[in-house]
């Protein structure tokens, strides 16, 4: 990639994410929590905290954090002056996403995606370990656990520490639907001998050891319900041929996902679980032999959602982590509008907006975009200060006007809605001055809609490079197409308005170049029947030039069918595309997260000719409206001493569970 496409600020949004505010807690196990639950937090609320493990009984722990803007793996420990060591452990060179940690045997397992897959539509999760002296001391040598050509998911590791089991997707490539439930299988290998892999179960996720021949395991079964399920391993793993003895483990009513099995009594698991007519995820302890569920995080916090309990190797606790509170206590409080996020591009800044459809002013100093589907703010390039330009009415997807300062481009209307509901492109004119002297002030703003109400749903302006013009998408004929407006007088005082395409399908998230030549877009006119696959297409301004930007190979290609490409805008030479895409399979089990679509949403850059694909963002969230400045952003990061100065939102632990999971 050549340094002028390379250089710049990319700044994004992240589905829920920016609200998570994840600690560990742990409760004493397995019964103690029936009479007067207590939760202890582990972890310190610095970022977001996940998926952990514990080494011993003294609540020794290995974790993930995003805390230095990508998932990185820590142990924490009780230093014996009574204060807590939290230290970050060294593990795969270059990864962007690293999960599910385990130490044993003074080994550090863990998934790590810096190995990249030679096929697209195919993910790059992998299992690797290193030697950890001690347990927090510098590795050494990295060795990939998981079969070249090979992905799997969501390790554990057997009591003795001989036995692997993984959520395998095998050599299979993801066959882009695959939002929610994943087809992995359960294998099993020894540790020693990471090629003598063995399926013991078709279908099933999550694993977890109780001894050395008992896994447990979540499954989707045929009534609809998730639930937990077991196999029982024979001595001789790989010449076993009379199965491994299925058993449904939870009964149906009720959904059951990311057990863990308790060392210190054999009957006992604890769930997730998610319960008709309750609104949240909940940890639950399960008497395999009674039938009998015990809840625990309900009794402490009701209207929390938990995620993926551990025990302790003894089972003397119970861990799991949960958004920690709004309390001053509990860590971080507010969400920074800019968050720094690791790229894989040097020379690359990448920034997590607190909101949507971000804009550059045409400085760089200034990012207008929408704090949900409601306003229109404006914050400063180091998310020092805000303003607020609309309030309590609608707006989604901004264009700042590359020749003026003080004119913002925005969709005011509903989103998601049919091609005859009302949404009109509007020119938001006010006095840019004021960014300079004001702070966290409502400016006042003029508002001129540039498109006749009679019209339909028009969204997602750009505007030319010269501010002359705007394109948007528009479905006044039936269908959504393209057309480009004069961007002071719209259509509404000359009625000049000009049809760029044309067809009963939809072309969408148009982005203009800056040299003002193309017009890049989405759409699904290869397979109009198909309202989900989207690739991205090229047109210049006065319609001529129409072309596809094929980057899932040739036309011939299958693969090209399975595109889902959209919110793409240009590089500041007009020779590279950044767009969001569903290229690189699933990352991590969906089910053991909050609300996301992950493959949906990951960023991308490619050339005009559709080569030089680079991949921009790796993790389980679900990635989408960037923006692209060609400046380099200098940003206040986490840890800074002029943390205090950054303005931002209260972190409220607002966002989804799993919407697909039905109760």
């Amino acid at each position: 990639m050549d340094s002028h496409s390379s250089n710049g600020t990319i700044i994004f949004s992240t589905v829920g994410r920016t609200n998570y505010g994840f600690d560990i807690f742990s409760i004493e196990s397995p019964f103690s929590f029936l009479d007067s639950p207590t939760e202890r937090r582990l972890t310190d609320g610095a970022s977001v905290n996940f998926n952990g493990q514990f080494i011993d009984e003294d609540q020794t722990l290995v974790f993930v954090s995003e805390r230095l803007g990508a998932p990185r793996i820590y142990l924490r420990w009780d230093h014996p002056s009574t204060h807590v060591v939290i230290k970050l452990l060294p593990t795969s060179v270059n990864s962007v996403f690293l999960d599910r940690p385990f130490i044993q045997n003074k080994r550090l397992f863990y998934i790590s995606s810096h190995q990249t897959p030679s096929k697209i539509f195919t993910s790059s999760s992998a299992l690797y370990s290193s030697a950890v002296e001690g347990g927090n001391e510098d590795g050494n040598e990295i060795i990939r656990l998981t079969l070249d050509g090979y992905v799997d998911y969501s390790p554990a590791i057997s009591r003795s520490g001989c036995l692997i089991a993984v959520a395998s997707y095998g050599e299979r490539r993801w066959p882009s639907d695959e939002f929610n439930h994943l087809t992995t299988d359960i294998v099993v290998f020894p540790e020693s001998e990471p090629d003598k892999r063995t399926v013991v179960c078709q279908r099933g996720g999550w694993p977890t050891w109780s001894g050395d021949s008992t896994i447990y395991f979540h499954r989707k079964d045929e009534d609809g319900w998730w639930s937990i399920f077991r196999v029982e391993l024979p001595e001789d793993l790989t010449n076993s041929r009379a199965g491994f003895g299925l058993v449904r483990v939870t009964p149906p009513g009720l959904h059951c996902f990311t057990p863990a099995a308790s060392h210190g009594s054999k009957s006992m698991i604890a769930v997730a679980t998610r319960r008709p007519g309750k609104s949240y995820r909940h940890i639950e302890i399960f008497d395999v032999e009674l039938q009998k569920f015990y809840p625990v995080t309900e009794l402490i916090n009701p209207t929390t959602h938990h995620y993926n309990p551990f025990f302790s190797p003894e089972s003397t606790y119970l861990g799991y982590h949960r958004y920690r509170g709004e309390s001053p206590s509990s860590g971080e409080t507010i969400i920074p509008y800019l968050d720094p996020v690791v790229s894989p591009e040097k020379g690359l800044t990448m920034l997590r907006l607190n909101g949507y459809f971000p804009s550059f002013s045409p400085s760089g100093d200034f990012v207008a975009f929408n704090p949900g589907f409601t306003g229109l703010n404006i914050v400063k390039y180091d998310g020092s200060k805000k303003w607020t330009l609309i309030k309590d009415r609608t707006a989604f997807c901004n264009s700042w006007s590359p020749s003026e300062s003080g004119v913002i481009f925005t969709s005011i209307g509903p989103i998601f809605e049919s091609v005859r509901t009302t949404v009109q492109i509007a020119r938001v004119s006010f006095n840019s001055a004021r960014l300079n002297r004001d702070d966290g002030v409502e400016i006042p703003v003029e508002i001129k809609v540039l498109t006749e109400e009679k019209t339909g749903n028009n969204a997602f302006p750009s505007c030319s490079p010269d501010g002359k013009h705007v394109v948007f998408r528009s479905g006044r004929s039936g269908h959504k197409n393209l057309y480009i407006v004069d961007a002071v007088n719209g259509e509404l005082e000359r009625g000049e308005i000009l049809r760029l395409t044309e067809g009963p399908w939809i072309d969408t998230m148009p982005s203009w170049s800056p040299d003002g030549k193309l017009i890049a877009f989405s759409s699904n006119r290869h397979n109009p029947d198909n309202i989900n696959c989207f690739s991205i297409y090229v047109i210049h301004p006065d319609g001529t030039g129409l072309r596809r930007i094929h980057v899932a190979g040739p036309e011939s290609s299958d693969d090209v069918n399975m595109e889902r490409l959209n919110h793409v805008c240009f590089s500041n030479n007009s020779e590279w595309l950044l767009f969001t895409g569903n290229l690189s399979g699933v990352t991590a089990e969906p089910v053991s997260l909050p609300n996301q679509f992950q493959p949906y949403g990951d960023l991308y850059l490619v050339k005009l000719d559709g080569s030089g694909l680079r991949r921009l963002t790796c993790n389980g969230y679900e990635n989408g409206t960037p923006a692209w400045h060609p400046l380099v952003m200098p940003m206040t990061t986490r840890g800074d001493t002029e943390q205090s100065v950054l303005v931002g939102d209260k972190l409220r632990g607002e966002f989804d569970d799993v919407l697909w999971m039905n109760c």
